[in-house]
């Protein structure tokens, strides 16, 4: 899966709330959430449909997604691991937790989690 840069997620994630949509429809949207003009979105929309994450239909443009938000947000945070901690889930974790001041009910939860697993 290809990496998905910040302003391509930013319109992947109003075509997965609003779709389908029409590229017009985005970019209003994309002007509205970013102060983006036309040219932009489309430019965006043209970015992330030849990656094959979004096909887009006539008449009016109109955009579905291809990929669902779990399967970015896991090849992302796989990518995130294995770039910033060697692959390592554990070191990840660690990392969380280490730096972030955590309630008795947030720990219970993690705890559950895992638990699942």
């Amino acid at each position: 899966m290809q990496k998905l840069f910040d302003s391509e997620l930013k319109v992947m994630e109003l075509i997965w709330a609003n779709e389908p949509i029409s590229a017009k429809e985005l970019s209003i949207l994309a002007d509205k959430e970013f102060s983006w003009n036309k040219n932009t979105t489309y430019t965006v929309i043209k970015k992330i449909e030849a990656k094959g994450y979004i096909k887009r239909t006539d008449p009016g443009f109109v955009c579905s997604s291809l990929i669902s938000k779990k399967d970015v947000c896991v090849s992302e945070t796989k990518g995130l691991i294995d770039r910033l901690f060697g692959g390592s889930k554990k070191a990840l974790f660690s990392s969380l937790i280490e730096d972030e001041s955590l309630t008795q009910a947030e720990i219970d939860e993690l705890r559950e989690l895992i638990s699942k697993r």
